[in-house]
């Protein structure tokens, strides 16, 4: 099981960037307007602070559901407020990247 304990990380971060990358071709974000410099490197730092903020969740969720095992109830709750706040930071970091791309970040 050791193989497999970062897979689930890895995966979730790249699936997140996948997801911004499909939404930034559909909005045109990307050929719209070229980013400059400081926009993609304040855009960078922006991902990988979000990344950070995941990684350092993921580890505390696994903690939180180890803790929980054999107790269904308590796994499901930590699950559900773990979802909740991955989604508030993969929004919180989109508004961020967004508010750049347009100039105002």
């Amino acid at each position: 099981m050791g193989g497999m304990a970062d897979s689930p990380l890895k995966s979730a971060y790249e699936l997140a960037m996948e997801r911004l990358k499909a939404k930034d071709r559909e909005e045109g974000v990307e050929e719209d307007a070229p980013l400059t410099n400081a926009q993609k490197e304040r855009i960078a730092e922006i991902r990988r602070d979000a990344k950070a903020k995941l990684a350092e969740m993921e580890i505390l969720h696994r903690k939180n559901i180890a803790g929980a095992r054999g107790d269904p109830e308590g796994t499901a709750k930590i699950e559900e407020a773990y979802g909740i706040d991955r989604g508030r930071i993969e929004s919180r970091m989109e508004s961020a990247v967004a508010k750049v791309r347009r100039g105002e970040g």
